[in-house]
């Protein structure tokens, strides 16, 4: 496989990627890595059909991490000159001496092999940042158009969201990898208003942000047009439905809500320095700590969930991570039970795994890699499975939860609440029109454990999120979920309205 090496002169990465490690080898260095990036972010954003912001921003950059006496250092510049990569490896040994005195315990990385020369990409037709702003903006605003053209539609936004990230990789060990990863996330969002004005409700596409390229805003991996087609209509009937009753209901989810009740209760939970207790920012630690591995059920029999970075079109996908380790799949929960973390290397060495998980990553060359989280997924039934219709018709009184929006969750990822885009109720098995203001509530492990059935793998959808946030000073990571329909009984459901005091 060939890569296409960006802007970047290959000449200029193998004398950058030879300076910066020849130099750390000679300061001393117990281990070194050193990367070289252009990420190119591009925002196209319309309001009812014109165009409102457009954004277009190159990074390039290099960035070294070391270690030296058993303290790591890491330092980055933009200067690719010779002499600015020599005086960037000095500062990465004068960072990891620097923070000696202050260290608890020397800091180790855990053993990998070298994977020798490598050349990666995701699965992609067109790069989505090589595509004209005009061509953006001109599909956007037909889609708009289209939208705005339905008496119930009073304003309609749409925004499409790319990067395009090559990164050139090498460390001591004799690993080289250059690596190219493309993503989009396009939205689409309907607003209605009740004749009198005094009421309001939005609705937007619930299209996945993928590892796709410009091609899936043509259809491929999403059909649009259907979707496009039925959103007023669903919006509608949104604005005119009941509110719904709090009480206990049966819930069926949608893959394109439980994918994010999967990242904020397992994927956050499962990081191993968070259940260490090294890691709190952004999203706290977790309730699920190390002597617990083996024995917490974490839900029932039917839950399977794996950790991997292969899967194709996964926002986390890679073939190295940013610390030179091998990408995997891995289970974290099987049968119910707690069975497995998500590592990189020096949380691996300080817990005692003989090797990392391929979790590290930087979001940028002038970032330190950190664990990040791999693609997270709920595995669907084994053999053909039921299909969501099936789970429906499974349940006497309950709601079909669609599309994700708000969410909070406390510091150990355990006590929860989840809204949605769409809710139907179901009543003796079949869909019984739209309610509003739901809201579902629980506790991590009676969620997961009261998981009846989940769907088969025609019900299976990969979503994800373009914008985890973790560390200080914040990292912003891409991140995939995937996951069949599910059927869990007798949740607590909220009025978010009557919540609010409305």
């Amino acid at each position: 496989m060939t890569i296409d090496v960006g802007s970047i002169d290959p000449a200029i990465v193998a004398r950058v990627r030879t300076a910066a490690l020849e130099e750390a080898q000679r300061l001393g260095v117990s281990n070194a890595s050193v990367r070289i990036e252009e990420i190119r972010s591009q925002i196209v954003a319309l309001r009812d059909g014109l165009l409102e912001t457009a954004i277009d921003d190159t990074q390039l950059g290099v960035g070294l991490s070391v270690v030296y006496g058993g303290s790591s250092g890491f330092a980055a510049t933009f200067d690719f000159s010779t002499d600015a990569i020599i005086k960037m490896a000095r500062q990465a040994v004068d960072a990891a001496k620097l923070v000696t005195p202050a260290r608890r315990g020397m800091f180790e990385l855990a053993d990998e092999p070298s994977h020798g020369e490598v050349q990666w990409s995701s699965s992609f037709v067109t790069d989505p940042t090589s595509v004209p702003l005009s061509d953006k903006v001109e599909l956007l605003a037909d889609w708009s158009r289209r939208l705005m053209t339905s008496s119930g539609v009073s304003h309609v936004s749409a925004r499409v969201l790319a990067v395009s990230e090559l990164k050139h990789y090498a460390d001591l060990s004799g690993t080289v990898a250059s690596q190219r990863r493309v993503r989009m996330h396009p939205v689409l969002e309907a607003v209605a208003l009740e004749s009198a004005g005094n009421d309001v409700e939005t609705m937007r596409t619930v299209a996945p942000p993928v590892g796709r390229g410009w091609e899936y805003l043509l259809g491929h991996g999403w059909d649009w047009q259907s979707e496009l087609a039925i959103l007023p209509e669903l919006l509608t009937e949104k604005l005119r439905g009941p509110s719904v009753k709090p009480g206990r209901y049966d819930l069926v989810i949608d893959p394109t809500n439980l994918w994010l009740t999967i990242h904020e209760s397992i994927g956050h939970a499962t990081e191993l320095d968070r259940a260490l207790g090294f890691e709190a920012a952004y999203a706290g630690t977790s309730f699920a700590t190390p002597e617990k591995l083996g024995t917490l059920k974490y839900g029932s029999p039917v839950m399977h969930v794996t950790g991997d970075r292969i899967v194709e079109h996964g926002l986390a996908s890679i073939a190295i991570d940013d610390e030179g380790v091998a990408a995997q799949q891995f289970d974290l929960v099987r049968d119910g039970i707690l069975v497995g973390y998500q590592l990189d290397r020096s949380i691996a060495a300080r817990a005692g795994y003989p090797r990392s998980n391929g979790c590290a990553f930087a979001d940028s060359p002038m970032h330190v890699p950190m664990q990040r989280m791999a693609n997270i997924s709920l595995q669907p039934a084994p053999g053909e499975g039921p299909t969501t219709a099936e789970l429906i018709a499974g349940v006497e009184h309950g709601i079909y939860i669609v599309g994700d929006k708000s969410w909070s969750i406390d510091m150990q990822r355990y006590n929860f609440q989840f809204t949605g885009q769409r809710f139907f109720r179901i009543e003796k098995g079949q869909l019984a029109g739209q309610v509003r203001d739901v809201a579902y509530q629980a506790t991590t492990t009676d969620f997961w454990g009261s998981m009846e059935a989940v769907g088969g793998r025609s019900t299976y959808l990969l979503g994800g999120a373009f914008n985890c946030g973790k560390g200080q000073p914040g990292q912003v990571a891409p991140v995939s979920h995937g996951t069949p329909s599910a059927l869990v009984r007798n949740v607590n459901v909220l009025n978010t309205r009557a919540e609010a005091g409305r």
